[in-house]
């Protein structure tokens, strides 16, 4: 598979997303590499190393999460993104659970680029009023929810396989589940408030596998789609940023 357009060599140093025009992460570089990347600016994001039982700790000490170290503290692989949006919390976690990713041109052009790469067969699927409610027909499961504040999701699944299926386990066994041939997934929205109009919006993302065999398989597919996964969590980031602000914008005029 031909590297991403400017990226160089096998670590993949890249330019950052041209999708995002206005992000400061368009003048910083991306780096792409099995063990994560740091973009600094607008957009803050943190991808950690792969590799067995890596704590919270060894990834980005500034920051933790008690809700998903209750159910994931030890894992592979994390990402960790966040941006500043120009909206309350309340209106930009509102915006977040609206989401349909599915208006993306980018998202769904990643998808089928997937769907293609890996030889899956088309799917027909009801169409869904947002990407959560998409995410839980899939079978993803809620195992946490602060309202307002922060929603964790869960599965385990087979994301190498061409069709995936996901199953969402109840929050205690989430935590316990360690049947071999699987990778164990979870991943948040969160807003935090930082001023009466402003906020800061995060999604991270943490992977645990449950034997060798399915990390070494997981590090495969991850060393293949991780590009195309980074420009989701980007075009998340910069379509709630727009829409949060856009509707605070619209509600002040009111």
């Amino acid at each position: 598979m031909a590297p991403p357009r400017g990226c160089q060599g096998n670590g993949l140093t890249c330019g950052a997303p041209t999708s995002l025009p206005r992000s400061k992460v368009n003048r910083e570089a991306v780096r792409l590499t099995a063990s994560g990347c740091r973009i600094r600016g607008r957009q803050r994001v943190e991808c950690g190393r792969s590799g067995p039982d890596v704590s919270p700790g060894d990834l980005n000490e500034g920051h933790r999460d008690p809700l998903l170290d209750r159910f994931m503290p030890t894992y592979e692989i994390r990402e960790h993104h966040e941006t500043k949006v120009a909206a309350p919390a309340e209106v930009t976690y509102a915006v977040a659970l609206d989401l349909n990713l599915q208006r993306s041109g980018l998202v769904r052009a990643i998808f089928r680029g997937r769907e293609l790469l890996m030889g899956a067969e088309p799917t027909q699927r009801e169409q869904q009023e947002s990407f959560l409610r998409e995410v839980l027909a899939l079978g993803w499961r809620v195992l946490a929810d602060e309202p307002g504040r922060e929603l964790v999701m869960g599965a385990v699944t087979q994301p190498w396989e061409p069709n995936v299926l996901f199953r969402g386990l109840a929050p205690g066994e989430f935590a316990a589940f360690n049947d071999p041939g699987y990778a164990k997934i979870i991943w948040t929205l969160a807003v935090e408030p930082t001023g009466r109009d402003d906020s800061i919006f995060s999604t991270e993302t943490r992977v645990a596998t449950t034997d060798p065999k399915s990390r070494e398989r997981f590090r495969r597919y991850w060393s293949l789609l991780s590009p195309g996964i980074l420009l989701i969590r980007y075009e998340i980031l910069r379509l709630i940023r727009r829409e949060a602000g856009r509707r605070f914008r619209a509600a002040d005029v009111r």
